[in-house]
């Protein structure tokens, strides 16, 4: 036995609906009291409750303009198609299946405290959570992102189970603070997890019937009179209805809109609008830039900074580069960069000149009978300067392979503390962006910094002829507490020296 479900009467004047939108599908099994379409007159929306529990068979379809009285839908008795007796048979087997190795907690919780990432590091900031709150982790998952004013690190997991935070994204927090803790378990991820997954990919794949329904760009009676009389389209309308169907409202606010523009024009001159964006928007300082403020300021404030210039005519170095960068890319997989030149050029130097290669603590100078040369390298997460030990006792090989590995790893914010600390002299290369000139800033507690530049054409004189060579302008900007004028510029000299005649490199001479 089936029964009708006809247009009920929803007010005095009103005569006919408009069926915005099934909630429910031809053949669905609905319960008694369920909502299962929205109707739409000219005045107001209205929903339609199921009077009884069965099978759905739609009559009248979304988009149908029907009289009062007319019938929209039957319902006819019947069980076989409820959700509710197919659940049940669905969930019998998920229960026998899952009874042998569902998860079982264990009763015990780890707590996750923020680890020793480096000596001289206090505290760090949480970059991003991995995961949420409430979900299910593996032994040593990578479960959120942690950044320290040096470099960036993952946190693992620290057993299995389900995640509490405690720390959120962007907090500050100490060395050895809780960040999160584990309630452990044993048997595998539960099935809840499993099941909001699904759900999440859910509502994606299902589509709405409201978005791409026959209502949408559609008048309703009462809209549509009051376009008709004001000549607007339902072009460029966008309706408020349910299904995006246009409403009584949203014709009177469009006849506002299109009348608007003319009242100006009588009373007033337009207001001239500028072209363009004028957005704007703020992120929080990473701890890592921080750190760079503090430092340079630091430095600024600190050291008796002075900059010395030279000009080195690079020919030779490109010359030799040119006639054996073919061979030495083949044999040792790497290209044959200026960087390498540079740094066995300030080497050599730094061994001649100690005081370049020194650095205060304190009241005392530390002098260093090696060479650990820092490469200041822009990453996406700001300025980090990555060392070569010993780059006094590496040849032109093992040079740019260092520099080709720091390089990938500051980009990838791979960079390791051990890698980023220490140093005793540093070299940039703001050429590489266009740079013709700058002064570098020192690398604190270093004394001295090399700044190289961009290789461009000039014109000089050579045996009395002006001719053209490629020339780059170079920068010592060095710590006037402990160098002097004559160690800063002998050295800088000494660098233009080696690099004009590269065979003193490797002669030694």
């Amino acid at each position: 036995m089936s029964l009708e479900i006809t247009v009920p009467e929803v007010g005095e004047s009103i005569t006919e609906v408009t069926i915005a939108s099934w909630l429910k599908q031809d053949g669905d099994y609905v319960e008694q009291d369920e909502i299962i379409a929205e109707l739409e007159s000219d005045k107001a929306t209205f929903e339609l409750p199921a009077e009884k529990a069965g099978i759905l068979k739609l009559v009248a379809q979304e988009g149908d303009t029907v009289e009062v009285g007319a019938v929209l839908c039957a319902i006819e008795e019947g069980e076989g198609s409820s959700p509710s007796v197919s659940s049940e048979s669905d969930a019998k087997p998920e229960e026998n299946s899952g009874s042998s190795s569902a998860p079982q907690k264990t009763g015990e919780v780890q707590e996750m405290i923020v680890p020793t990432v480096g000596e001289s590091i206090t505290e760090v900031t949480i970059s991003s959570w991995l995961k949420e709150d409430g979900d299910y982790v593996e032994l040593d998952e990578i479960i959120a992102e942690v950044e320290s004013d040096k470099a960036t690190f993952e946190l693992p997991a620290e057993a299995s189970g389900t995640l509490q935070i405690v720390a959120q994204e962007g907090d500050t927090i100490e060395i050895g603070a809780l960040i999160c803790k584990i309630e452990v378990m044993e048997g595998g991820a539960p099935a809840s997890s499993v099941a909001a997954t699904a759900e999440s990919k859910t509502p994606e794949s299902v589509p709405q019937p409201s978005e791409n329904s026959y209502a949408a760009g559609h008048a309703s009676p009462a809209a549509a009179k009051i376009m008709n009389e004001k000549g607007i389209s339902s072009q460029g309308i966008q309706g408020t209805g349910v299904g995006g169907r246009i409403t009584k409202e949203d014709a009177l606010k469009a006849d506002k809109v299109s009348s608007a523009p003319a009242k100006t024009e009588a009373n007033e001159p337009a207001t001239v609008i500028p072209s363009g964006t004028r957005g704007e928007r703020r992120e929080k300082m990473s701890n890592l830039r921080k750190t760079i403020s503090r430092r340079l300021v630091s430095v600024k404030n600190e050291t008796a900074m002075l900059t010395t210039f030279n000009e080195v005519n690079m020919k030779p170095v490109m010359d030799l580069r040119k006639k054996y960068k073919e061979q030495f890319k083949e044999k040792y997989g790497v290209g044959l960069g200026f960087m390498s030149f540079f740094t066995k050029a300030c080497c050599q130097a730094l061994q001649e000149w100690p005081a370049v290669n020194a650095g205060i603590d304190g009241d005392e100078t530390v002098y260093y009978d090696y060479c650990d040369v820092s490469i200041a390298v822009s990453s996406p997460r700001g300025l980090v300067v990555p060392v070569i030990r010993n780059a006094e006792a590496l040849n032109f090989q093992q040079i740019e392979s260092e520099v080709v590995r720091l390089a990938k790893k500051a980009r990838d914010g791979k960079l390791s503390i051990e890698e980023m600390t220490g140093g005793t002299f540093t070299i940039t290369n703001g050429g590489i962006f266009g740079s013709m000139l700058s002064t570098p800033i020192i690398n604190a507690p270093q004394s001295a910094i090399l700044g190289m530049h961009n290789i461009v054409e000039r014109p000089v004189v050579e045996n009395g002829e002006v001719v053209v060579r490629p020339i780059m302008y170079v920068a010592l900007s060095y710590d006037h507490r402990i160098i002097d004028g004559r160690e800063s510029v002998s050295f800088l000299y000494r660098v233009k020296e080696l690099l004009e005649d590269p065979a003193r490199l490797m002669l030694g001479i």
